[in-house]
């Protein structure tokens, strides 16, 4: 069994995040310097980096429309709302996702209708059109959760099937494609997230794609425009937002001028990041590959995937064993988080855990997945000996929990 060294002491921390570019910091300082935080002008906002951001943004995804908001959680909520969500209305979303996609549900006074992951943690299909038929739903939240992207021929043929549109929480999955087609292309509405764990970092912050002018323009009214809705970059025409400006409420989640300083310069590093990225999830899912009793969800042919967190199952651990591996690996160094927890920590959590839905769903094979799934963090600049360095953590540690089962369990 190998054995404990030093190697632990020189891995950098996991939940380390990508710097800002010079070129942002400076963007950044000079926005502070002019003291135009705010990114409308009341006499004018020509060249103000939150619209700019919008435009380059749309034109990297190639979209029609882009709106930057205050945060992915708020890009998803103003979707929901531009799509007409209200109260008691039902939105379908995956169990296997994070609490503000549900909490976006929420925010708009919706209820939540949760569909089964597959052991791959994909949406399982067969029961996304289950829940269709029963909950009379319309629309689809469905979250690229962890970087997984589900097989969207068949999600889009059922949404087409039954009329539901489909909006794309695509925070873990900006540069990802299926077949091609960038995420947040594939549906109605696409929603990225700017939060420092993400592929591009301004701390907070996000942004919602359409090529649909009527949400287009609904969404920056929600956003809170005021009447300065014709200062955003990648907007429709003014005529649309006649139809929306009376009826449309000011709900003030607009993104700064500060965050959008920072972001503008990360969009031309994208390819690179992605790059990389996909790189070191590879090396480190091969290394895992070899560690007896994990194994890691299978990927579709079609996704082409960037992922700055890796996932695998360790099987055979009751709670307790699965508690003592976390920590063994986090005292040497490797943090890894646990989906099947009973209780929430950090920013892990499942269904069982938002009681604010309502009556909680039985959902057998998405406990199933989640009850042995555990999650490592990727930051950009980790490197090769560093990947083999947090394998090799993982394989000890796991090692070393059921050796002590054994020797201690009974005869």
């Amino acid at each position: 069994m190998t054995k404990p060294d030093d190697a632990s002491k020189r891995l950098r921390p996991l939940s380390e995040v990508e710097s800002i570019p010079q070129a942002g910091i400076e963007a950044a300082t000079a926005v502070m310097r002019s003291g135009q935080l705010f990114r409308y002008g009341e006499f004018g906002s020509d060249g103000q980096p939150a619209a700019r951001l919008e435009e380059e943004f749309a034109a990297h995804i190639a979209s029609r429309y882009a709106v930057a908001v205050n945060s992915g959680g708020g890009a998803m909520f103003l979707a929901l709302r531009a799509l007409g969500v209200g109260p008691g209305d039902r939105v379908l979303t995956n169990a296997f996702t994070l609490a503000p996609v549900p909490g976006a549900i929420a925010h708009a006074n919706a209820e939540p209708v949760m569909v089964e992951c597959t052991p791959d943690l994909k949406t399982d299909v067969a029961d996304l059109e289950a829940k269709v038929r029963e909950s009379g739903a319309r629309i689809f939240l469905l979250s690229h959760m962890r970087g997984h992207i589900s097989d969207m021929d068949a999600v889009r043929e059922v949404c087409g099937r039954h009329g539901v549109t489909l909006v794309e929480d695509c925070a873990h999955t900006l540069e990802a494609c299926w077949n091609g087609v960038p995420t947040g292309r594939l549906g109605e509405i696409g929603c990225f997230s700017f939060q420092s764990f993400k592929h591009m970092n301004a701390g907070e912050g996000g942004m919602l794609v359409t090529d649909d002018p009527d949400i287009a323009a609904r969404a920056i009214l929600l956003s809170g425009s005021y009447m300065l809705h014709l200062q955003h970059g990648a907007r429709p025409d003014a005529a649309v937002f006649e139809r929306h400006t009376y009826t449309t409420p000011n709900l003030s989640m607009r993104m700064s001028n500060l965050a959008a300083a920072v972001l503008r310069p990360q969009i031309p590093l994208l390819p690179e990041r992605a790059a990389t990225w996909r790189r070191l999830h590879d090396v480190i899912g091969d290394l895992l590959d070899g560690v007896e009793g994990v194994t890691r969800p299978v990927r579709h042919p079609r996704e082409d995937y960037v992922c700055n967190a890796i996932q695998f199952f360790v099987e055979d651990l009751d709670p307790g064993r699965m508690t003592a591996f976390l920590n063994r690996c986090a005292e040497e160094g490797v943090p890894v988080k646990w989906f099947g927890a009973a209780e929430p920590v950090g920013f892990t959590s499942t269904y069982r855990s938002w009681r604010y839905v309502g009556e909680l769903p039985d959902l057998p094979a998405t406990d199933r997945t989640l009850r042995c799934l555990c999650d490592m963090r990727i930051p950009l600049g980790l490197t090769d000996t560093e990947c083999r360095t947090s394998v090799s953590t993982i394989d000890r540690a796991l090692q070393d929990v059921r050796s002590s089962s054994r020797v201690s369990s009974p005869r």
